[in-house]
């Protein structure tokens, strides 16, 4: 029984030794193989450089155009789509056809003198337009593909919107502040919407001086406009007035408001234009034209031709017409109590006419010399009880007052947005502004900003 153990053993451990053996030589195989292919069948990799990789293919408005010509312009007056696309043996009922078919997306009667375009022409045919891009704004163009198909698509172009901050001190007005520190006058007149209520922007004072924080738009990294002002404050006769957007879930109540929670919209707007100056004030005066002294009940704003002119209140249009001494005009009532009237206009915007309603803001016309006039301006008058008045020295007050419900919210807004305004240095010289990223300021120990 025991010879019968020993001989099983020993069988055991042959087969073992075998199978080892047999999958030893199996590896060896297999790794010499292994290694004749990847040392011996294929070759050796080859580095490639720079100068020898492909091109990327060349997009134009999202088009590979390697095989294209590229035709850019600008549209001249009087031109109209088909002037441009007969030039390029674009069938007249393909343009009729596109035409019709642009309504929906955009439309062709929207094409503007001086507004940029591209022609697209195959290389292989270059007298026949294959694409008509439409560029008029920076942010978006639309695509007119002019082959079997006749798409049309708009294109909204991708915008970054990165907030900044700003702060300068009045040298002779706040347009040339702006304009002579390389800031946008987009953000003038964000201002004028946001403090124009409270404060008379034709009458600021050397040494006034103003932070705010906001929102600018880029596109490719390029700046192409000013978005919301998120707060700032103005100081104005040695006063500060701040103003903050407070956006509550009551959007009744959505809007700018001071540091004690007060409205800064008020029933009128203290001026029916942007960017302009006052050139004759109410009261008496030497009249140019009738050469006599003589009462002037209104106030003269003086702007270049074509500047929008602003209905100051919410109201209905009572007269739009022309007199020899007042040229084209609009008068708008508002209430039982105030009316105004805007005279020597150069003409009435679209739909302008009696028994509209307006907004306050919205563009009623524009500004021209017609009747009695030696140069381009409004004559803004006002009414109050039926007699005209000067509506700079009126004071109107405020709009529903916030809610309590919601005046811990605005506390809450209010407390952090004057911290970070209050942190904004203003320039050493009274003749310059800071502009930068909100990025680039980190707060030192003393609680004012400083630049890296």
């Amino acid at each position: 029984m025991a010879l019968n153990k020993k001989r099983v053993a020993f069988a055991v451990a042959v087969v073992c030794a075998v199978v080892l053996s047999i999958a030893a030589t199996v590896y060896l195989y297999m790794q010499n193989d292994r290694d004749m292919i990847l040392g011996k069948a294929l070759p050796p990799v080859q580095k490639m450089s720079i100068e020898d990789m492909p091109d990327l293919p060349k997009l134009k408005y999202g088009i590979v155009v390697d095989s294209m010509n590229v035709i850019e312009d600008k549209i001249r007056k009087n031109e109209f789509l088909a002037n441009i696309l007969e030039k390029y043996n674009v069938p007249y009922r393909d343009i009729d056809k596109l035409s019709r078919k642009a309504r929906k997306v955009f439309d062709v009667r929207k094409l503007r003198k001086g507004k940029k375009y591209t022609i697209l022409t195959n290389k292989e045919t270059p007298a026949t337009a294959q694409f008509f891009i439409y560029d008029p704004d920076p942010y978006f163009y639309v695509i007119y593909d002019l082959r079997d198909t006749l798409a049309i698509k708009k294109i909204d172009r991708e915008v970054e919107i990165r907030e900044r901050i700003a702060s300068g001190v009045i040298k002779s007005s706040m347009w040339n502040t702006m304009m002579d520190n390389g800031l946008s006058m987009d953000l003038a007149a964000n201002m004028e919407d946001v403090f124009g209520w409270v404060i008379d922007f034709h009458h600021v004072q050397r040494g006034d001086r103003f932070k705010v924080i906001f929102d600018e738009k880029y596109i490719d990294n390029q700046r192409v406009g000013v978005g919301r002002i998120h707060g700032g404050v103005f100081r104005h006769y040695d006063d500060d007035t701040y103003a903050m957007y407070f956006e509550p879930n009551k959007e009744k109540f959505v809007g700018y408001y001071d540091g004690e929670g007060e409205s800064m919209k008020r029933t009128f707007l203290r001026a029916p234009l942007k960017y302009s100056r006052i050139s004759s004030g109410y009261g008496m005066r030497y009249h140019p034209i009738k050469r006599r002294r003589k009462a002037h009940l209104g106030t003269d704003y003086a702007a270049p031709i074509g500047t929008p002119i602003y209905s100051v209140g919410d109201g209905t249009i009572s007269k739009a017409s022309y007199s020899r001494g007042n040229g084209k005009y609009i008068k708008i009532r508002h209430n039982k109590k105030y009316s105004t009237q805007y005279l020597h206009m150069n003409g009435f915007a679209k739909g302008m006419r009696v028994g509209k309603k307006v907004k306050q803001g919205e563009v009623i016309g524009y500004v021209g010399k017609t009747g009695m006039a030696t140069g381009p301006h409004v004559c803004f008058r006002f009414w109050k009880d039926g007699r005209q008045v000067n509506h700079r020295r009126l004071k109107f007050p405020p709009p529903e007052p916030m809610p309590t419900s919601l005046r811990p919210d605005f506390q809450h807004l209010r407390d952090s947005m004057v911290h970070r305004i209050d942190a904004i240095a203003f320039p050493i010289s009274p003749s310059d502004t800071l502009s930068h990223d909100v990025s680039e300021v980190t707060p030192s120990g003393d609680g004012k900003q400083v630049l890296e």
